[in-house]
């Protein structure tokens, strides 16, 4: 008869079983608390003690700008459409593991980060393509506060998976509102004429850190090397962010912009393919399922 662990104490431990051993993980979902506690404490001194970060207007002056189909700025807003087809993805997904009570999740609860993920993609599609239409920074809102959502989103999973379920669906919306909160303070300070993207920067940043903070917490799924993808494709697209012109000028196809929005969705889209394809993390005392666990780690 096959046995299961699915307790996080008994997977940090260490255990063995025949030819397989799962040793024990890096830090504790303790210590991990404290890590995540003193890293929030320090991007938010960073982010304070910085001097005021406007918003530049030339922002809005993106390399591509030719109409096509009588859509202007038709890369740019295209584009988008990758958004919209994961975000629906992924909360048919969603909801499919829910009904059939898929193993892709021990608690059904787990689930509720991601259904905010991916209806932050949705709307991420909308909002950037209403902005990439005729980019200022009134429409620049719109871009950017479903941005924000699927950020924190993201960082709502990993607490609740990786350092304590309770506490992740408590701050989950908690982090949602610092997120929509960060370009809510930065519009405002647009309109007062005092541009300050400090805070949203800062929670960017927060985010990404959180996600590199994840490869040393307790994992309790299979898949998390996964993760890795999320986080290159992400630094890939603000790298073509950057790039734009450089990229339009060699291309002459797309921009550097239009790139940047296929690397994010790419990012999003690896989220989508390790929810799928994982399983709770496990010791199986049978040597096929042993076999199938190892390669998994591998």
């Amino acid at each position: 008869m096959s046995t299961l662990w699915t307790n996080p104490a008994d997977i940090e431990k260490g255990a063995s079983l025949g030819r397989l051993t799962i040793p024990s993980l890096p830090i504790s979902r303790q210590a991990g608390l404290s890590f995540l506690i003193s890293l929030t404490v320090l991007i938010f001194l960073v982010a304070s003690s910085l001097p005021r970060i406007a918003q530049p207007l030339s922002y809005h002056r993106f390399a591509d700008r030719r109409p096509f189909f009588g859509i202007a700025n038709f890369g740019d807003v295209a584009s988008n459409l990758p958004f919209a087809v994961i975000g629906i993805c992924g909360l048919v997904f969603l909801l499919r593991a829910r009904l059939q009570q898929a193993r892709h999740f021990v608690d059904s609860r787990e689930t509720w980060p991601y259904v905010c993920f991916f209806v932050g993609l949705l709307l991420t599609a909308f909002g950037s393509s209403w902005y990439h239409l005729a980019p200022d920074n009134q429409r620049l809102v719109w871009d950017r506060l479903p941005m924000t959502i699927t950020f924190m989103s993201l960082v709502g999973a990993i607490i609740e998976e990786r350092i304590n379920l309770r506490l992740g669906l408590w701050l989950l919306p908690i982090l949602l509102s610092a997120g929509i909160m960060s370009v809510v303070q930065w519009s405002i300070s647009e309109a007062r004429g005092q541009g300050d993207l400090r805070f949203y920067a800062a929670l960017q940043a927060y985010s990404a850190a959180v996600l590199l903070l994840a490869f040393v917490l307790p994992r309790s799924y299979t898949r998390s090397s996964e993760l890795w993808l999320v986080l290159g494709f992400y630094v890939l697209a603000k790298v073509l962010e950057v790039l734009d012109v450089q990229v339009f000028s060699a291309l002459h196809l797309v921009s550097g912009h239009c790139l940047k929005h296929l690397a994010a969705a790419a990012s999003s889209y690896c989220v989508l393919r390790m929810l799928r394809n994982r399983q709770p993390l496990a010791i199986i005392d049978s040597p096929s399922c042993a076999l199938m666990v190892r390669n998994d780690h591998d």
